[in-house]
């Protein structure tokens, strides 16, 4: 069986001679290239020189090229049989051009077998506290979601139209103590009040080595223009959330106020996760993708911090 740290287990010879370029190479893609990298040959698209470097020690070979100037992509097409896409659109406008350009670049010669594209939750806008699963309508209720609307239907389209098996996975909260500001610690300390209990929303959350899992797998399980909600078991309140991490750290328990309060003291980016509620469904990535939470209850991923290791 597919283990922790190999999630594909041993690659067969056929899928060892794939050729995986990851696009948005942060963090996340960085634990996938961990995954890879002593498997098959993995790229990895940066627009910043700098990265070279890490990226190199990651076991990738860096590419230096910009989503935002297309002559610069031209080269990709047919480098990889399989694309992870995890570069986040540009932050303006209702469209995102990004996925576009890449899109139109890797179809120029030879199109790839498979891409992965890591969207994120707030597709679905606000559901109410309902359980949503992947054929829900996406109702986004904001400029960054609507974004993220058009990038999955660009995907789609490119499926279809090239003969591509394109998987979406639509990503929660992401954490894991080893991730820069991966943890509420920060949020705690500024103190930054959170609903009364009567206002709270549901919140949805993913840690991201299982992140990074899920990827890989739906690299080679993903099936064709399928939608997947990549998130753990958990199926907490935001309030409660941020109490239960507040008595983890043995910090200070952020105050409650009511949604009118939240309107004039919270900041418009927090604000907005204040104001979506939803609990995604996660049975599909088990079930067709194949993945085993390593993490599946997000307070026990924060507590992982204090494990030793065995």
């Amino acid at each position: 069986m597919p283990s922790i740290q190999s999630p594909l287990g041993a690659l067969p010879a056929r899928f060892r001679r794939s050729r995986v370029l990851i696009v948005g190479c942060g963090d996340i893609g960085l634990r996938v290239a961990g995954l890879l990298a002593h498997k098959l040959t993995v790229r990895a698209l940066t627009s910043q020189p700098a990265r070279v470097a890490a990226l190199r020690a990651a076991g990738t070979t860096p590419l230096l090229g910009n989503l935002d100037q297309k002559k610069s992509l031209h080269r990709l097409s047919g480098l990889a049989t399989r694309v992870l896409h995890l570069a986040p659109p540009a932050s303006h406008g209702v469209s995102d051009g990004r996925t576009v350009a890449l899109l139109r670049a890797l179809r120029l010669r030879a199109a790839p077998t498979a891409l992965v594209y890591g969207s994120t939750s707030g597709v679905y806008g606000d559901c109410a506290g309902a359980w949503v699963h992947e054929g829900w309508a996406l109702v986004p209720t904001t400029v960054r979601a609507q974004r993220r609307v058009h990038a999955e239907s660009s995907v789609r389209f490119f499926g279809r139209s090239a003969g591509v098996c394109c998987s979406v996975l639509r990503v929660p909260g992401i954490y894991a103590p080893n991730r820069e500001g991966g943890t509420p610690k920060a949020r705690l300390r500024k103190g930054t009040p959170v609903l009364d209990a009567a206002d709270d929303v549901y919140t949805n959350h993913i840690h991201a080595d299982d992140l990074a899992r899920a990827c890989v797998l739906a690299l080679w399980r993903g099936k064709p223009q399928r939608a997947y909600n990549v998130n753990d078991d958990s199926a907490l309140k935001m309030g409660d959330y941020f109490s239960a991490a507040a008595a983890l750290y043995n910090m200070p328990v952020p105050p409650r106020i009511t949604r009118a309060q939240a309107a004039l003291e919270v900041a418009p980016m927090p604000l907005s996760f204040m104001s979506e509620s939803r609990r995604m469904r996660n049975a599909r990535i088990k079930r067709e993708l194949g993945l085993r939470l390593q993490f599946p209850d997000v307070l026990e991923g924060l507590a992982s911090e204090f494990q030793s290791p065995v």
